[in-house]
């Protein structure tokens, strides 16, 4: 019994010593790279400005949901050319999304374009991206609001040429929902300004995340083919789509950015089904692009490397030392204090870190994700590892089988009228009006929370 207490001890230590030099390097470059974004010179300094296409794929999204989405992409006060493609991709309630559509049809910068046929979201992005031509695309989620600035400030960081990607910080829109999404929230903030913060101090975020990430077009045009048709053991790979294009942007020799001070605030999960569901998902797609990424190590800074070993070694560690000491609880009837001492310690080190950069006391509340990550998460991810080569999105409602022929696409014309005529042609009728007058996002405070919808997430 004493292997168990040894092996134990020495996996925690391990894991202490680890994770300790792992938070305190990336709170020091965190703290170095999370500058402002240059949004007041951009005007002086870029007398012509970059357009702009914002692409929204959708599928089977609340009117309500969506409607805000949109309302906050109208109101971004970039002063360059911008276009905002919404992409239908193939939704059953579109009898209660047309509302919506129809706001916007008579709006020069907004084209809907309504796919006959459910075919995921990337290539719902794709069939946005290639059917328009801005210098700069920005992917946004619908069910995702933007601060007015969002636009502009990631448009000033792709001023560098070197910049193929950029992503602003996400908080949760519906944070006070439930114990789970304020949780969340907190774990959206930690992983943006200490994680990403980090990263982007070396030109190389790991990953741009979904909700809000800009690409340069001259970049995406080099790299569109690789993304449209990633496999991963013979089968193709669909979701993830975030973390895989970040990957081929660093390989194709781009910088990735942060932008802190671009809000964008999502739905996130306010049960645990829906929430472990989506960690499932996330882990297969970071499993499966961290395997590529490996290859990138040697032409990045060495935090990057420690960065990796930090993220995938660290949880093996307290796997294993959690493990033994539970089988040491188990079999020796000896409890191990040592064990959950030291777990203890390192998660009230790290809340008190996150709550003081923060200035919210409420982050000590994030010790609340140690047991949940312990009993809940890394087996989860343990699940992963032994499912790659698994797909499923696990929160669709409906994926329906490819036709035969190619893809069609109806484009909704920038006019009611025109609008009706498309639906009524695909079988769709407007049954629920939706308020023109909808509530504007001034500060992540302000944002109304709302039930999550079976969207992509």
């Amino acid at each position: 019994m004493d292997l168990l207490a040894t092996t134990s001890a020495a996996a925690v230590s391990s894991y202490a010593l680890l994770s300790t030099i792992y938070k305190s390097t990336q709170a020091l470059y965190a703290r170095r790279g999370n500058a402002p974004s240059p949004r007041n010179d951009l005007g002086q300094s870029a007398p012509v400005l970059p357009s702009v296409d914002i692409i929204v794929p959708c599928f089977n999204e609340k009117p309500d949901t969506l409607a805000q989405c949109l309302e906050s992409l109208a109101r971004q006060d970039y002063e360059g050319k911008l276009r905002i493609y919404l992409v239908d991709d193939g939704s059953a309630n579109r009898d209660v999304v047309g509302p919506v559509h129809k706001i916007y049809a008579n709006d020069a910068r907004f084209s809907i374009i309504l796919l006959a046929r459910n075919v995921g979201k990337r290539k719902a992005q794709i069939a946005a991206i290639r059917g328009s031509s801005g210098d700069l695309v920005l992917n946004v989620d619908s069910d995702t609001i933007l601060a007015a600035d969002v636009v502009t400030k990631l448009a000033a960081k792709m001023r560098d040429p070197d910049i193929g990607a950029a992503m602003g910080q996400l908080v949760a829109s519906n944070r006070n929902d439930t114990w789970l999404t304020s949780l969340i929230d907190m774990e959206y903030w930690l992983a943006c300004n200490e994680e990403r913060a980090a990263q982007a101090r070396f030109g190389a975020v790991m990953c741009c995340c979904g909700p809000c990430a800009m690409y340069r077009r001259s970049a995406l045009a080099l790299l569109l083919d690789q993304y449209e048709t990633q496999f991963f053991r013979g089968k193709p790979s669909d979701f993830g789509e975030d973390r895989h294009l970040t990957i081929l942007m660093l390989k194709a020799g781009f910088r990735t950015e942060y932008v802190p001070d671009a809000i964008a605030a999502t739905l996130v999960p306010d049960t645990l089904g829906p929430y472990l569901r989506q960690q499932l998902r996330w882990a297969r797609s970071t499993f499966r692009d961290t395997f590529l990424a490996l290859r990138l190590l040697p032409e990045l800074d060495g935090y990057l490397t420690l960065d990796v070993v930090g993220q995938n070694l660290g949880p093996l560690l307290l796997a294993l030392s959690a493990l033994a000491a539970l089988a040491e609880l188990a079999v020796d009837g000896s409890v191990p204090w040592w064990t959950g001492l030291t777990i203890a310690a390192m998660t009230m080190v790290r809340c008190s870190v996150a709550a003081l950069r923060a200035g919210e006391l409420r982050f000590l509340g994030f010790s609340l994700h140690t047991p949940i990550n312990i009993f809940l998460l890394l087996p989860l991810k343990a699940y992963a590892l032994c499912t790659l080569s698994n797909s499923d999105w696990l929160s669709r409602t409906i994926v329906n089988e490819p036709t035969e022929g190619n893809e069609q696409i109806m484009p909704v014309p920038n006019s009611a009228a025109g609008l009706a005529a498309t639906e009524e042609a695909s079988g769709t009728t407007p049954k629920a009006a939706v308020p023109h007058r909808l509530s504007r996002l001034a500060a992540p405070e302000s944002i109304c929370g709302r039930k999550r919808s079976s969207a992509y997430k």
